[in-house]
């Protein structure tokens, strides 16, 4: 339990940022594209999520990646069941970043319907988190969708995650509820507002001690989530990037007060494997501090 609660400690009160480093098989190919990787350089799944493994390790290992500004790092199973520099990934991050490990659980989005888009069913559930947790896992983090301003689809997205999260919580595990509003939703603020509600809903039927964070869509209204900061249930209310560029993104975050990041694409954007290794650390050390700014900012 000592690591759990230096994890729990570190992930509610640290100053800085969490790295979303959990692209699966459906946006791999477009992840690899832009770390300057073409699918003429893979011909099967292994080969792609080789590259995939070998692009994460080069982050994770940077010099310019530990915990001093990345408080924690979300994995997918396939990261999280290979090493890093001989050891097992969640122990690396750990013991050698001091970067609190967490795992992708979900296994995708199902079709829209009612303006949203559901996970799909997460096949062997129990077993994944019991594994999670026997790598000395923390939390993990399930994302749906939410693509228009229709009430009763952003209400079953909400009660689909906390529905989940119950089961996660239960493990002893911290779950991530994540549903993303598009940023291209075309009233983003009013679906906004109505998962404000929804998330209180969910919120109001959690008992003591069980505890949750949020990783959500940087509202259009500054501070929308405010409510969620301080909240007995919610450990860290984090911000995806959902698309903006960098520099967007961190704009709109600096001006959320409590909120930190979870950035993935805003994390890696110009990395490449063409770069040296000076060029590469640099960059990143640049994206970094960025976002702990931003983060840090409130």
């Amino acid at each position: 339990m000592k690591d759990y609660d230096q994890q729990k400690e570190k992930m509610g009160g640290a100053p800085g940022f969490i790295a979303a480093l959990d692209q699966s098989g459906g946006s791999s190919p477009k992840a690899l594209g832009l770390y300057g990787i073409g699918e003429d350089a893979w011909s099967n799944d292994d080969e792609m999520f080789g590259l995939i493994h070998q692009m994460r390790s080069r982050i994770i290992t940077s010099k310019s990646f530990g915990g001093d500004r990345i408080i924690a790092a979300i994995l997918f199973e396939h990261t999280m069941d290979n090493n890093i520099a001989g050891k097992p990934a969640a122990s690396f991050l750990w013991e050698d970043k001091n970067v609190v490990p967490l795992l992708k659980v979900d296994k995708g989005l199902a079709d829209e319907a009612d303006g949203v888009q559901l996970m799909k069913p997460i096949d062997g559930l129990g077993e994944l988190l019991e594994k999670g947790k026997s790598k000395g896992i923390f939390g993990t983090k399930m994302r749906s969708v939410i693509k228009e301003n229709d009430a009763s689809g952003i209400a079953v997205n909400a009660a689909q995650q906390f529905e989940i999260a119950k089961t996660i919580i239960d493990t002893g595990l911290v779950p991530i509820i994540e549903p993303e509003v598009d940023i291209n939703c075309p009233d983003k603020a009013g679906a906004e507002a109505v998962l404000l509600a929804e998330i209180q809903k969910g919120l109001d039927v959690l008992g003591d001690g069980e505890t949750v964070m949020l990783k959500l869509t940087i509202p259009d209204e500054d501070n929308l989530y405010a409510p969620f900061i301080e909240h007995p249930n919610i450990l860290r209310v984090v911000a995806l990037s959902g698309g903006y560029a960098r520099d967007d993104a961190n704009s709109r975050l600096s001006r959320n007060k409590g909120m930190i990041a979870s950035f993935s694409r805003a994390l890696t954007e110009g990395l490449t494997a063409q770069q040296s290794g000076d060029e590469f650390d640099a960059l990143l050390d640049s994206s970094v501090q960025a976002i702990y700014d931003a983060s840090c900012s409130g």
